[in-house]
Parts: structure tokens; C-alpha cells; sequence
């Protein structure tokens, strides 16, 4: 990815926060591609409990990372995240101590307690200039994709060397170098973003849940993840089962993580070329759902499943990467740390839920009735994506002004509508900002800040 354009303290703001974000993700990812074998061992197994334990996580991880993040805007942004990864640490240690699954639970519930992904992002959008923002979030994005790729890959090598316990304990250790990295390496915050671009504002909250837009990317976002997580109830059982032994799982995930990074590429140039991220995105769940058909339908059979996983991940992936962007473009202006919030909460209830949903069907219905079930949800989800608006190129500002009450801030966002090229215009006279996301070929800015009286802030 190009970082083209980022000065020094956004390259090293960009690299060492996608550093800390992929090296905590990859502690709660590892124990996906194993936890449904080795928790077999322990006292208090039972299908249900093996889906709490891989879920616990994103309850507290939902609940926490809009509060965190309104935290980190009062106390500061890196107090907040070293105090929730010494909570991440504490729900490791407890996790690698237990030998039941009742306390592996608790442990991975406390580290979904240590919610600093939204304090994160935050000090990312304090530490980039506006138009240099999306580069930093892409390559956050990038490493939270490259850190699922290790999990798959490293949480197989990991168990078998050194058992569950040593999974947790590897976590742990992890966590510690992220502390490092936060403490020497990234930047202190030297540029304070508008804060409505940063973290949730309470106030919006309710009505940006009700958005109908956006609605259909926190629905989309929580279904993903559920089916995810769901998913990894059983599918290390299906490899085990077809003759594939645990240790060598990674031999499995690696190639077919891979190929379905280098396939998913050409779909998401074809998107932004050609302008069709709308069909795309509705294909790429028509193919998700595809996938989880086929591992319903072909339960046996090695080189069925090896399909079906190659498929599953191509569109997993793509989705992952192709939401966020298209979440930032529908965001209304001003209010995108409360958007992230809400997405970023949808996503980890998601998780929670499949951890619970596979557990129970699972136990109640056998565990390849997991694939079926989760196939007619995200059925429902392709349904709901043909409801999307077509996507509209934009670009967002803000700029500081010098309105002071709520009637001059109405006049002026009237005015700032009727002007070409103006999508929408917000003024939060408290802050002395204005948050305008506009068509770059059709504005005027001189016109705009001829009105405003002000310069874009940076």
C-alpha cells in the first residue's frame, strides 16, 4: 500500500498503531482455527461452552469500545490503551491458568474488557492530517487482515508445541510488546482531529442506528463476524475429520488465505475502476453465502472443504477490507467516530453471537447444522444489501469557524447546501467546526471559506 504524501510522524503514527492493533488481534485470533479441538480437555466441555469461550470476547469488546473511546477523548488517548491492554493481559493470564472452561470464559471476557480499538483510531485521527487519514486507517486495516492470515497460520504451531495454556501465555506475551510499542514508539498526539471525527458523541448515537444506510453495514458487519465465529465451532473438527491432523492446519490456512487475498484483489480494482462497488459488494455476499452452502452440502471430503474454505475467505476478506471505505463514504459529515463506534460494536456483538449460536446449534442440532443456519442468515444479508443507494463520490473537510450560536449555524448550513458541489454540511457551533463532504469536480472552495471566513483545518 502507498503511504505516498504521509509525513514522518504519519508514517510512523500509521505503522506502529497498525502494529499494536495487529499484534493484540492476533492474540484473540489464534485460538479460532484450534479451540474446538483442544478445549475437548477441558473439565466443563461441552459444544455451548466451547462457542461462549470463542465468543466471550465481543460482549465486553461491544459493550467497552464506544465508552473507551469517550475516555480516551477525556484522559488521553494512550493512558486509555495501555490500561486496556493491562486488562487484555489480565484476561490471558487468567485464561492460560485455567484448566476449565468456565475459566477460560472469564478470561477471554476480561480481555474483550481491554476495548482500545476506538481509543486507537482515535489517536490515529489526532496523529494525520484530514487528507492523509484514509492512508493511515488503510494500513490499520491492512495488518488487522494480515494478523487474521498469522493466526490461522501460527495458533496450530503454537498448540501443539505448547498446549492451550501456551496459547494464552504467547497472547500475553504479546500484549507486552504491544505496551512497548505504544509507550516508545508511537508519536504523542500533536494534532487534535475534530472530535466528532474521532470518537462517538453520545447524542448521535440513537439516530445513526436507525440510518438506513448505514444499518445495512452494522447488520452486514455483525452477520460477517457471527458467521465467522460460528463457523470455527466446527470447522477445525471438519479438517481433523477428513484426515488432516491439527498440526498441520497451518500447511491448510496459510495457501488458502493466501490465494484468497490474491483472488479477492482484481475484484476490488474491478470495483473502484469501474465504479460498481454497490454490485460487487452484493456479489461478494452471494459468494460468501455460496460457500457456506457448499460446506453444508459437501461435508466430507478433503479437497470439498479446501474449496468451499478458498471461497469462504475470498469473500470474507473482501468484505472486510471493502466496508470500512464504504462506511466513511455514507458516514454523514462530523459524525464518523460515532459511526465507527456503532460498526466496530456491531462487529464484536457479532462475534459474541457466534460463539453462542454455533455452541447451540451445535449442541442441540450437531454441529454441521451450523453451516445451514448460517447460510439462510447471510441469505437475508444479500436481500438486504439490493436495498443500498448507489455510492456517491466525495471528499470530506472540515474547516474552523467563528459561528457562536445555534441560529447563525442553521443560516449559514442552509447557504452551504444550496452551493454546487456541497453533499452535506454540518456546523457544531460548540466545536467552531464545519464538517462538509462535497463533489471535489463541482466545489467551490474558495466560495466556501469566503463564507466561512475561515481555512480548512489540517
Amino acid at each position: 500500500m502507498s503511504v505516498s504524501g504521509l509525513n514522518r510522524i504519519e508514517k510512523k503514527a500509521a505503522f506502529s498503531l497498525a502494529s499494536v492493533f495487529g499484534v493484540r488481534m492476533l492474540g484473540l485470533f489464534m485460538i479460532l482455527p484450534v479451540f474446538a479441538i483442544y478445549g475437548e480437555q477441558l473439565i466443563g466441555y461441552s459444544p455451548l461452552w466451547i462457542g461462549l469461550a470463542i465468543g466471550a470476547y465481543g460482549l465486553t469488546q461491544a459493550l467497552l469500545q464506544i465508552p473507551m473511546g469517550i475516555l480516551s477523548d477525556k484522559f488521553g488517548r494512550k493512558p486509555i490503551i495501555l490500561a486496556g491492554l493491562v486488562v487484555f493481559l489480565l484476561g490471558s493470564v487468567i485464561a492460560a491458568m485455567s484448566d476449565t472452561i468456565y475459566g477460560v470464559v472469564v478470561g477471554r471476557a476480561i480481555q474483550g474488557m481491554g476495548a482500545i480499538a476506538s481509543a486507537i483510531l482515535a489517536l490515529a485521527a489526532d496523529l494525520s492530517r484530514e487528507e492523509q487519514r484514509p492512508k493511515v486507517m488503510a494500513t490499520i486495516g491492512m495488518f488487522i487482515g494480515l494478523s487474521f492470515t498469522f493466526a490461522m497460520v501460527l495458533g496450530p504451531i503454537v498448540a501443539e508445541a505448547f498446549g492451550l495454556s501456551g496459547l494464552f501465555w504467547f497472547t500475553g506475551a504479546l500484549t507486552i510488546l504491544a505496551m512497548f510499542l505504544i509507550q516508545f514508539m508511537v508519536p504523542n498526539s500533536v494534532n487534535k482531529a475534530p472530535r466528532g471525527d474521532s470518537v462517538a458523541l453520545p447524542e448521535q448515537i440513537t439516530k445513526l442506528i436507525r440510518h438506513p444506510q448505514l444499518s445495512r453495514l452494522n447488520w452486514g458487519v455483525f452477520i460477517l463476524h457471527m458467521a465467522l465465529t460460528a463457523c470455527f465451532v466446527t470447522l477445525p473438527k471438519q479438517f481433523v475429520a477428513s484426515g488432516l491432523a491439527l498440526e498441520h492446519h497451518w500447511q491448510l490456512y496459510l495457501p488458502t488465505l493466501l490465494g484468497s487475498f490474491f483472488l479477492m484483489v482484481p475484484f476490488m480494482i474491478f470495483a473502484m475502476k469501474k465504479q460498481k462497488e454497490k454490485p460487487m459488494f452484493s456479489a461478494a455476499i452471494a459468494l460468501f453465502t455460496g460457500a457456506l452452502f457448499l460446506l453444508w452440502l459437501m461435508p466430507s471430503g478433503f479437497w470439498s472443504l479446501v474449496l468451499s474454505v478458498v471461497l469462504f475467505f475470498t469473500a470474507f476478506n473482501y468484505l472486510e477490507a471493502t466496508m470500512p471505505s464504504i462506511l466513511s463514504r455514507l458516514a454523514p459529515a462530523g459524525v464518523k467516530g460515532s459511526v465507527m463506534g456503532i460498526y466496530s460494536s456491531s462487529q464484536f456483538l457479532g462475534a459474541f453471537v457466534g460463539g453462542i449460536a454455533g455452541g447451540f446449534i451445535a449442541n442441540e442440532y450437531g454441529e454441521h447444522s451450523i453451516f445451514l443456519v448460517m447460510t439462510v442468515i447471510s441469505a437475508i444479508w444479500l436481500l438486504l444489501s439490493f436495498g443500498m443507494q448507489p455510492l456517491k463520490k466525495s471528499k470530506s473537510y472540515s474547516f474552523t469557524t467563528n459561528i457562536t450560536c445555534e441560529a447563525q449555524a442553521e443560516n449559514v448550513a442552509e447557504q452551504l447546501i444550496n452551493m454546487p458541489g456541497v453533499i452535506e454540511a454540518t456546523l457544531v457551533h460548540t466545536e467552531a467546526t464545519a464538517y462538509l463532504k462535497v463533489d471535489d469536480k463541482l466545489v467551490d472552495l474558495a466560495a466556501i471559506k469566503a463564507l466561512l471566513k475561515a481555512e480548512p483545518s489540517a
